[in-house]
């Protein structure tokens, strides 16, 4: 248990870098009931017009998986960070299987346009 000490010092360090900036305003901040101002609603100046569920274009979907793609990419990709010799073919060819996946995507992606600016 000792050599996840580490570890878990560094979740519960991680935590608390995350969450007092998330609370530390709190105690600071004003009731906001009292400012009429603040609950009324504000779109860039303008009273909203329109609904908001309305349908978007396909390409808004495909910018955002193109996004999405490099994320897996580069977590799956850490445990290649170990010595060649320590990693099995099994654990090299299923490696590669997950990259040749991700290169399907990112060709779909290209052919049916989702980095073309219009």
């Amino acid at each position: 248990m000792s050599e996840f000490a580490p570890i878990c010092i560094y979740l519960v360090i991680s935590l608390l870098v995350s969450l007092i900036p998330l609370g530390l305003p709190f105690p600071f901040a004003s009731n906001s009931s009292t400012y009429p101002e603040k609950l009324s609603a504000y779109e860039c100046g303008f009273d909203p017009f329109g609904d908001a569920r309305s349908r978007f274009d396909i390409r808004f979907y495909l910018v955002s998986i193109l996004f999405i793609i490099p994320d897996p990419e580069v977590t799956f990709s850490f445990p290649w960070a170990v010595p060649p010799n320590k990693i099995d073919p099994f654990g090299s060819w299923s490696m590669m299987a997950f990259l040749f996946i991700l290169t399907i995507g990112s060709l779909y992606e290209w052919k049916r346009g989702a980095s073309d600016r219009e």
